[in-house]
């Protein structure tokens, strides 16, 4: 769970930038009061950079060790596409288990709790706030921060441990908030409250893991904490695999609320415990190899946490509108879930919208979320340094960067979607494939200002300002809620998770324009818009008519050949292949210098 778990879930939670442990957990530094060689922040020039002309050659990166955020930026995303790919197994072994209906959804409910209440009593503090403290700490104590580590963590161990206890206790009152349709059915609700109990403990060792790996990251070891997921992962698919070796798959068990043994919720539920255990606990090794010493500290007063704290309030109030949020949302979509399935159209509901997020996020996951938390900690430095053009250097960079795969990723879910999730999701019958299918087109386009907003973000959280992000999320929020009601209320049930997926993006394009404008003016009015305008629009402008063309053949596939799985596989590779060869003709023909400089570093690694 903690790392693939949804719009809100850990490795995810790229939500409203609450993100994951894994996606979010940022910094660089060192031992003592120096950087190590290997972590030297980017520097970048302090003026303007003209848009480059059209050129094959790579795009210079911004002085001072650029090959070393090359590499850091490789590694994490290594990890977080080994991380991706067992996410996706986990989900598909899932769906071949336990199906895609109203008993997911029973357990995708139970699972996204402990998430959101982590993120409301600190996570999004640990991700937002700590990460500068952390290199301030580095950079001005005389242990290298070794001290502060350990007050921090010791804190989030107290504070996790009496949190899980009383959410443990409280599990049916949570679930009754969640979703009121599910506290309706005695049945469902006694069954989402069992899962809810095994679930959440996980937000103890969630928070474990994100204080740790933010301890490694602020000494230059960014792998750790992208690659245990892997391990989470693992655990997880063993569970639901042993699940189905026990009882059967969906499709022959036809498994629900009111067939599923208590042995089988036992099963799934102390499997997603141990995985999040597994995750945690396997930081230790890495702990000790950089020769990080544990120890509690309980003399918190007077060492710089209150500053911290005053600073999470407005991160808790972030978090706090985006949970709200998420609320609407899983009320919505429980209800349209059962209400589709008593229609005859199963697989429509909260799982619809969770599996079709994880596969939706991928490219937000692996591309942006890596460079930018590789350049997370030098934007800092330069914002206390008071370098505005090069916090804005860097912004414009991880924003342009991100976009050459961002984009035509998010005109290929719009075009390709449906045959994605057929062939993914075959295993959990046709129509719950559908649903998720319909979900991802949903979710679609909103991927390019999801993933706008986060990098642009960040240049709030370099400044140590938490207020502007809870602004900007309220807006997010309110967007998402409202239209995903709206789509509930006129759309048919099983169209209404596939509207409010789109409501997601159209959240967040409310939402980038408002930090745009406020980023922009923290930045003495110059944020490099002209150059990054004139990327996204070159590559939009190539984007959509590969997609146009990719889709259509796709869809022509499918219905002259069904949605089976080898169907949809050919529908797939077809409309795939049409989409990107159109895609990269276009983008040539445009100049795209971002497209040139990536492909002028494959040509440099394949020629070695």
């Amino acid at each position: 769970m903690a790392n693939d778990d949804g719009p809100w879930g850990p490795s995810w939670w790229g939500g409203t930038d609450m993100a994951a442990p894994s996606e979010e957990s940022n910094g660089a530094g060192g031992l003592h009061s120096r950087l190590p060689d290997d972590t030297v922040p980017l520097r970048v020039s302090t003026a303007r950079d003209p848009a480059p002309a059209a050129t094959s050659e790579p795009e210079p990166e911004p002085k001072g060790g650029g090959s070393r955020l090359a590499k850091s930026s490789a590694l994490m995303a290594a990890g977080t596409i080994v991380s991706r790919i067992t996410g996706f197994l986990r989900t598909l072994v899932m769906a071949a288990a336990i199906g895609v209906g109203t008993l997911n959804d029973s357990y995708q409910v139970a699972n996204v709790l402990p998430t959101m209440i982590y993120v409301l009593v600190g996570g999004g503090a640990l991700n937002a706030v700590f990460v500068p403290q952390l290199v301030r700490a580095m950079k001005n104590d005389e242990d290298g921060g070794e001290s502060y580590a350990n007050r921090l963590l010791t804190l989030v161990v107290i504070v996790l441990a009496g949190a899980t206890t009383l959410c443990v206790l409280a599990a049916p009152l949570l679930v009754r908030v969640m979703s009121p349709d599910i506290a309706a059915d005695p049945q469902r609700m006694a069954l989402t409250v069992a899962f809810a109990r095994y679930c959440l403990p996980t937000m103890f060792f969630m928070g474990i893991h994100v204080i740790l790996g933010q301890i490694l990251n602020a000494r230059g070891r960014f792998g750790a904490m992208m690659w245990t997921p892997v391990l989470n992962n693992v655990v997880i698919i063993a569970s639901f695999a042993a699940f189905i070796w026990a009882f059967g798959g969906f499709t022959d068990s036809g498994v629900s609320p009111a067939t599923i043994t208590p042995e089988g919720v036992r099963l799934l539920g102390l499997g997603t415990l141990l995985g999040l255990a597994v995750q945690a606990l396997a930081m230790l090794p890495y702990l000790r190899d950089a020769g990080v010493r544990l120890r509690p500290r309980f003399d918190f007063r007077g060492h710089g946490l209150g500053r911290a704290a005053g600073l999470a309030k407005w991160t808790l109030l972030f978090v706090l509108a985006n949970q709200l949020g998420l609320i609407v949302v899983t009320e919505l979509a429980t209800k349209a879930g059962a209400a589709a399935e008593r229609a005859g159209h199963p697989g429509s509901g909260f799982t619809t919208y969770q599996f079709a997020y994880q596969i939706w996020q991928m490219p937000q996951a692996i591309i942006t979320v890596s460079v930018m938390t590789a350049v997370l900690p030098r934007i800092s430095r330069a914002a206390l340094d008071g370098d505005a053009a090069a916090v804005r250097d860097d912004i414009s960079y991880g924003l342009r960067t991100s976009a050459v795969a961002v984009v035509p990723c998010a005109f290929a879910f719009l075009a390709l979607g449906m045959p994605m999730a057929t062939l993914l999701y075959a295993s959990s019958g046709t129509e719950g494939a559908q649903g998720i299918g319909r979900a991802l087109m949903g979710f679609g386009l909103g991927l390019i200002p999801y993933s706008a907003q986060y990098v642009v973000l960040r240049g709030f959280y370099a400044y140590e300002d938490t207020r502007t992000p809870f602004y900007n999320t309220l807006v997010v929020a309110a967007v998402n809620a409202a239209a995903s009601a709206a789509c509930f209320v006129l759309l048919p049930a099983h169209w209404a998770v596939a509207g409010m997926a789109a409501s997601y993006g159209l959240g967040f394009a409310v939402g980038i324009a408002v930090a745009w404008r406020r980023l922009r003016k923290r930045l003495d009015g110059d944020l490099d818009g002209p150059r990054v305008l004139r990327t996204y629009v070159r590559l939009c402008t190539a984007a959509a008519p590969a997609a146009l063309a990719g889709g259509a053949a796709s869809t022509a596939l499918l219905h002259a050949l069904g949605t089976g799985a080898l169907a949809s596989l050919v529908a797939l590779l077809v409309g795939a292949a049409l989409l990107l060869g159109l895609f990269l003709a276009l983008a040539r023909l445009l100049k795209l210098p971002e497209l040139d400089a990536l492909f002028a570093m494959l040509r440099s690694r394949l020629g070695r």
